[in-house]
């Protein structure tokens, strides 16, 4: 079992959705709405439904598609290029047609003028997830935001001066006493002299 992207009609990424290993490619996945009256408000012997009439069937619509294809990293909205995927799938299909062709009348051939065998070429696979954000989107959510500070980052802030402030002080506290002790040792030994 794997993982593989959800999108909806549009190619944009909903959800991961599991997966059997083997899966891949493109395939819809449907919502169902209800036609007309609901079943339990219909009676045995509906008198307005004319004879021979089909009950009601859900009536199906594709809400989006499951995709086999791994999304590119990086995206800030993922989107799948559906046109893209079916263009290359019709040229996928144009390149096995015409090989298939080309097998044919390979075979059809005498072997003796045959030459080398067809060799099936498949069209380059183009990238099919793309942004799905416009370039002023990301930049909108790309630049910074402008935070106003809260209480606790202002007190914080300012116990930070305080804190830096009394190391100042403390520093030139040492500095003069240093002096003072310098002062005195130089007054002791002129006693002393």
């Amino acid at each position: 079992m794997k993982a593989v992207p959800k999108v909806n009609t549009d190619g944009l990424y909903i959800e991961d959705t599991i997966v059997d290993d083997a899966f891949s490619g493109v395939v819809p996945f449907y919502s169902y709405m209800e036609q007309g009256i609901p079943d339990i408000l219909i009676t045995t012997k509906d008198v307005n439904k004319p004879k021979g009439e089909a009950p009601n069937e859900p009536e199906t619509t594709i809400s989006g598609y499951i995709i086999g294809i791994p999304v590119t990293p990086g995206l800030f909205r993922p989107r799948f290029d559906l046109a893209a995927w079916n263009a290359y799938e019709a040229a996928v299909s144009t390149a096995q047609d015409s090989f298939q062709q080309a097998l044919s009348k390979w075979h059809a051939l005498p072997e003796e003028q045959r030459g080398d065998m067809p060799v099936l070429e498949s069209p380059a696979q183009p990238i099919f997830w793309v942004e799905g954000l416009t370039s002023e989107e990301i930049e909108e959510l790309t630049r910074p935001q402008s935070v106003e500070p809260n209480e606790m980052d202002r007190l914080g802030s300012e116990m930070v001066t305080r804190e830096l402030e009394a190391l100042e002080l403390r520093q030139q506290n040492d500095a003069q006493g240093a002096q003072i002790v310098g002062l005195e040792l130089r007054l002791l030994s002129l006693e002393n002299s």
